[in-house]
Parts: structure tokens; C-alpha cells; sequence
């Protein structure tokens, strides 16, 4: 009996310690491929004319900002997102249940055993008071450039992008992507991250700053669903 002991230990040590290695792999790993910039093929240098002013082998905008419109151009997106919401509830249930049965009678004479008859009364009641509040704010400010990575026949821009920083004892990550309007994007290439649509970002980390503020995996089992208490 011992030895078996012996061996569900090691087995639920072992499991343990691959699902930790598990974990410290996906923490590791910051950079997403998703939002890595796309993989363009190196064009061969246009041919030199001599001659010429202007050549149309280059791009030229004589009267326009310089502003990102074609695949591979950068936009540096302006961070300024703010939410606030607010939730609360109040329930209040009352019930009251009263059901009378006289005693039967038969021939016209009343039922009874001794001094007990089959007259029955049930009542019940039953309340409920139930209240609930929920308050979020979140703010993301900053900025993140990123790269157009499609061109939609309406003329939006698809763009995504990211950003890693490392500072002190832990490293943190901007995530960006969305749709852009050229009308949008302001003179010196910039876009308000609130005029992005279908705009997803995303802010994280790890280190020990992060570590500190996330709950185990333990205990995340014990706040679960699947928990029965």
C-alpha cells in the first residue's frame, strides 16, 4: 500500500511539473505571428534614366502629405481609448401559499376519528432579496506604429502592428489591429485609435510585476465553475 502511495505522488508530481514547463512556455513566447509585420519579396532596384527629372519608376507626390496608403506603408496609431461602465440590479420576490380543506362528510355525518377529523390547512411563504454592482474603468494611452497589410477596393486600410517593451524586471506588449479611413489619417501620418473600426487591441505582460497581480492556477481551480462549492 505504501509503495502505491509512493507512486500517485510521484505520478501527480510529474503532471504537475509539465503543466507548470507548460505555462512558463506560453509566457515566454510575447510575440504573436498574427500581429507580426507580413513577409514582402525583395524587389530588384528600378533601372536608372538619365535624362529626366521626373522618372515614373519612382513614387512621387508633388501636393499631397506624405501618408500611408499603399501595403507596407507605416501609420502610427495614437492611443486615447477610455471605458467606463456601470451595472446594478435589485430583486425582490415574495410568495405567500395558504391551501383549506374541511373535513369531509358522508351521509350528512361528519368523518372523525375520536377527537381527530381529516380537516387539513397548509400554508407557506417564501422571499427573496437579491442586489448586485459592477464598476469598470480602464484607460490605454500612447502610441504603437503599424503597417498596412491590406488595401480594400473602397480604399480602408487594414493594419495591424505591435510593440514590445522591456523594462526593469518585466516586458510588456501593445497589440493593434483594425480598419483605417485615408480621410482619417491626419498630416503627419497619425490616426486617433477611437476612429479605428473593427479595432481590437491588446496590453499585457509578465515579469514580476505581472506574476504578482495573477492568480494561480490552484486557485484559479478553486474559483472556477467546475469547483462544486
Amino acid at each position: 500500500m505504501r509503495k502505491y502511495h509512493c507512486i500517485l505522488i510521484s505520478r501527480i508530481l510529474f503532471v504537475l511539473v509539465i503543466m507548470l514547463g507548460l505555462g512558463a512556455c506560453a509566457s515566454n513566447n510575447l510575440r504573436k505571428s498574427e500581429f507580426a509585420p507580413p513577409v514582402y519579396e525583395v524587389s530588384p532596384p528600378p533601372p536608372t534614366i538619365n535624362g529626366s527629372i521626373y522618372s515614373s519608376n519612382y513614387k512621387m507626390s508633388l501636393f499631397s502629405d506624405i501618408k500611408a496608403n499603399q501595403v507596407g506603408d507605416l501609420l502610427t496609431i495614437i492611443l486615447v481609448e477610455e471605458t467606463t461602465a456601470s451595472k446594478s440590479a435589485d430583486i425582490s420576490a415574495d410568495k405567500d401559499t395558504s391551501i383549506s380543506i374541511a373535513n369531509p362528510t358522508i351521509l350528512g355525518r361528519a368523518i372523525s376519528f375520536g377527537s381527530r377529523t381529516l380537516e387539513t390547512g397548509i400554508e407557506g411563504s417564501s422571499q427573496f432579496d437579491g442586489s448586485g454592482s459592477a464598476n469598470q474603468s480602464n484607460s490605454l494611452d500612447g502610441s504603437v506604429s503599424v503597417i498596412v497589410e491590406q488595401v480594400l477596393s473602397n480604399g480602408n486600410l487594414r493594419v495591424r502592428g505591435q510593440k514590445l517593451i522591456s523594462i526593469n524586471q518585466g516586458d510588456e506588449f501593445v497589440r493593434v489591429t483594425g480598419l483605417v479611413r485615408p480621410e482619417d489619417i491626419r498630416g503627419d501620418n497619425t490616426v486617433l485609435s477611437t476612429q479605428i473600426a473593427d479595432a481590437h487591441f491588446s496590453y499585457g505582460g509578465r515579469g514580476v510585476i505581472a506574476d504578482s497581480n495573477s492568480m494561480g492556477w490552484l486557485a484559479r481551480f478553486f474559483n472556477s465553475p467546475y469547483w462544486p462549492l
